[in-house]
């Protein structure tokens, strides 16, 4: 059996770093790590091929070579996979498609001949019985929840490394929080599971062995949702596994109340973590009140984010607008939040009501919805009738965006996380990718680029005053490239 597994293309998005990445010679910035865990799942007779498309453009040999083509793809990928079903179809090629996006929109999509959806742990085995017994369904849900500890480790081996930036890894699932306009929980539950110290570390040495030196982001949606499990089991064996290994930094997604626990960001630090990605939301109470963020409430935010920062934590901060309470008062509350706490990295989108989420349920009861979702939550569009006038919360969206990322925001706020930021020395790795960066940034940046006055300031600044957060202040100077390319795409 010849299986094509294809991962449709992300659009031009702030999220994609596409136009960061090009100063690193990479072309993604992480692999398709769903199917390099359902390619491990498959028969190992079977012959397995990966294209991700944003690495490497799909043939039609490609697809005639298949007798099955798997595809798992995010809401955002939504226009690719199309393309992708249509040419199969085209082609006579059955399909067999998983993952967020046809999880939560299975119906719209009969021309996919096999649904197999929810967590494949479950429904995967379902589909190959059926499958070898010459009777395969249309469609395999379950409500039930995976038990991740018979989750293999990722066939890594399908793919090109060097094509990315970072690689995957999860370590649990599920999170304990209740943000109406999540859909994690929907997906995956309230009740973290984590996988054993031994499949981490499996899959660490896996990557180790085929030359990965570079960051490592651990996707999951809530990464300290078992506190103890961290502490004392997960954080002990990857600060011991970093002995005597040279990068293999790590990244990922945490709640905010990570601040509030020394213990856990000392060793999350000591574990080789640099960066969390932390869903901010928004400054003004009532609004996180409406939203569920418990988390966020009751608490100096600011104090939090540079807590996190003063301990060696990165923050890059998720932040919303058009929420029911959101007066026009909110955008300059955002910008002013955003440039005091020194979020470099500040992804601010417009409200948007996923397939299953609570607020989409209310919202629906309401006649509060008005198109499909696009899946980016920061291309200036949204799938609900907010109670703002529509033009009036565009406009004011298209202010945070144009502002924060303006040279002189944009940079001011790099110094002010640099001044606070206090990271532990890293496990150094220089690549020869890192020094073209370097190079490529002096010349897009300081000589070409509308930001090189400040550029320039930042350059001297950071090397006068903290040389140790130099290169970093360059791959955030190279960031802020980025995106303003996407909000120019997006918003001008």
């Amino acid at each position: 059996m010849n299986i094509l597994m294809v991962y449709p293309e992300f659009p031009d998005t702030f999220w994609s770093f596409k136009h960061a990445l090009k100063f690193v010679g990479k072309t993604a910035s992480s692999p398709p790590l769903g199917l390099l865990t359902i390619a491990a799942m498959l028969p190992d007779a079977w012959q397995k091929k990966v294209i991700d498309l944003n690495t490497t453009p799909l043939k039609q040999q490609d697809v005639t070579w298949a007798d099955y083509v798997f595809i798992s793809a995010m809401v955002v990928q939504r226009p690719s996979a199309l393309k992708v079903i249509a040419l199969c179809k085209d082609l006579h090629k059955p399909i067999v498609a998983g993952g967020p996006l046809f999880t939560a929109e299975y119906a719209d999509f009969d021309q996919v001949d096999h649904l197999v959806l929810n967590e494949a742990e479950i429904t995967l085995p379902q589909f190959l019985a059926d499958l070898q017994n010459g009777h395969p369904k249309h469609l395999y849900l379950t409500d039930q929840f995976a038990d991740i500890h018979t989750t293999p480790i990722p066939s890594y081996e399908l793919i090109n490394l060097k094509l990315y930036d970072s690689m995957s890894i999860q370590f649990s699932r599920g999170c304990p929080f209740n943000c109406d306009f999540c859909n994690i929980t929907t997906l995956l539950g309230h009740i973290p599971r984590i996988k054993t110290v031994t499949q981490i570390i499996d899959e660490l040495d896996k990557l180790y062995r085929l030359g990965w030196r570079r960051n490592i982001f651990f996707v999951d949606d809530n990464f300290i949702g078992n506190k103890k499990a961290l502490k004392t089991e997960i954080l002990p064996a990857l600060i011991e596994w970093r002995k005597g290994k040279k990068g293999c930094n790590f990244l990922t997604e945490a709640s905010i109340n990570l601040a509030d626990d020394e213990e856990l960001m000392e060793l999350m630090v000591a574990a080789g973590f640099h960066t969390v990605f932390v869903g901010i939301e928004s400054p003004d109470e009532m609004s996180l009140t409406e939203c569920h963020k418990s988390q966020n409430r009751g608490r100096n935010l600011i104090g939090s984010i540079k807590q996190l920062q003063k301990k060696g934590l990165q923050v890059m901060g998720g932040f919303i607008v058009g929420f029911d309470n959101d007066t026009e008062a909110i955008f300059q509350k955002q910008i002013d939040f955003i440039q005091k706490s020194g979020i470099v990295t500040a992804m601010v989108g417009l409200l948007q009501a996923p397939h299953g989420t609570d607020l989409y349920n209310r919202l629906e009861k309401e006649g509060r919805l008005r198109m499909e979702m696009s899946g980016d939550n920061a291309d200036g569009t949204t799938n609900i009738i907010p109670k703002m006038d529509y033009q009036k919360l565009l406009a004011g969206y298209r202010k945070i965006i144009t502002e924060i990322y303006a040279p002189r925001l944009f940079y001011d706020r790099i110094i002010e996380f640099l001044k606070n930021y206090s990271p532990q020395r890293p496990s150094v790795h220089l690549e020869i990718e890192e020094i073209l960066a370097f190079l490529r940034s002096i010349y897009l940046l300081g000589i070409k680029g509308v930001e090189r006055l400040q550029y320039w300031r930042l350059f001297f600044w950071a090397l006068i005053h903290h040389p140790s957060k130099f290169a970093l202040a360059i791959t955030l100077s190279i960031y802020g490239y980025h995106f303003r390319r996407v909000s120019e795409l997006h918003l001008l």
